[in-house]
């Protein structure tokens, strides 16, 4: 049974008669004829009465009928959906995003999404670089808000950087030099404390490189997994720390946030994704972050910058 035929069926039933409905549908009148003839001796059932001068339906088509128009509007969704999942105006897509890691910007992204495309369901989940990184690969997430790709996932997947993020040194509030901007050098003999290599290895290495471009190696007396327990650390006076401009918190007020005036240093946010994987609702997200990402990099210094879309 193809759709043509009750689609013929349904104008005939609608229109009452052949002529009109033939006109409607722009086929000729033996065509549609024909095709419901098919139909009939397909299901072994008269769903017409036919007479010179009128066309009804039979008891059976009657009830044919609205079974008929439930298919097809069905039918009709069905296609609709089709191609809206092409265009990527409807479907689902995981983001990863790094912790303390996205910023200002990121809330404001993900309104400005979904006001955008409402029909795609986000999905969102803090993962660590690598975690993303593998996450990418096996498909758990879509797109990921991460580090610069370490090896071998730098060949396996694509990214963009967002913006640089200048490294700020963190001092408790009571330190001599926690007074405003200073050289890194000034920090030569002070005791550090890092996040872990294994957890974001981009950081440790810019924050170590930045040190030896100032002329030293950094004394790193501790190390922890998640960088609110670093400034805590440092809250607590067991040394001092280099982080994001953009992991700066009103929460830690007992610390001071002092701008670098040499090397200044500063690491990458990416945006990644899978070529493997790309599909119609990635490709949207990405071009929607392509067209925002100036106002990304405002946002990084200007409160509640919203990004609701392409203007």
């Amino acid at each position: 049974m193809e759709l043509r035929h009750l689609r013929y069926f349904r104008a005939v039933a609608d229109w009452h008669g052949f002529n009109r409905a033939a006109r409607a549908l722009h086929v000729s009148q033996s065509s549609i004829s024909e095709q419901i003839l098919d139909l009939e001796q397909e299901i072994g059932v008269p769903l017409l009465n036919r007479s010179q001068h009128r066309v009804s339906l039979t008891p059976a088509g009657e009830i044919f009928l609205e079974e008929v128009r439930k298919v097809l509007a069905a039918a009709d969704r069905a296609v609709d959906l089709a191609q809206r999942s092409m265009r990527g105006e409807i479907g689902s897509l995981t983001i990863g995003y790094l912790v303390w890691g996205t910023g200002a910007f990121f809330p404001s992204v993900i309104r400005g999404f979904r006001k955008l495309h409402p029909g795609i369901q986000l999905s969102l989940l803090e993962m660590l670089p690598a975690q993303q990184s593998e996450g990418l690969i096996d498909g758990s997430i879509d797109v990921g808000f991460t580090r610069p790709l370490q090896p071998p996932y730098d060949r396996q997947l694509r990214s963009e950087v967002l913006y640089l993020d200048a490294l700020v040194a963190v001092l408790p509030s009571d330190h001599p030099l926690a007074t405003g901007p200073l050289p890194l050098r000034a920090l030569a003999d002070e005791p550090f404390v890092l996040c872990d290599r294994d957890v974001s290895p981009t950081l440790f290495d810019k924050i170590t490189s930045a040190c030896a471009q100032a002329g030293f190696s950094p004394h790193i007396t501790q190390t922890s997994n998640v960088l609110s327990s670093v400034l805590t650390l440092v809250q607590a006076g067991e040394g001092v720390t280099l982080i994001p401009s953009s992991l700066q918190h009103p929460l830690f007020h007992d610390l001071i946030f002092c701008p670098l005036t040499e090397p200044t240093g500063a690491v990458e946010l990416v945006m990644a994704w899978s070529p493997e994987r790309e599909g119609a609702v990635q490709r949207a997200f990405l071009e929607f972050m392509r067209l925002n990402k100036n106002l990304i990099r405002k946002s990084q210094t200007t409160e509640g910058e919203e990004v609701d879309g392409p203007s």
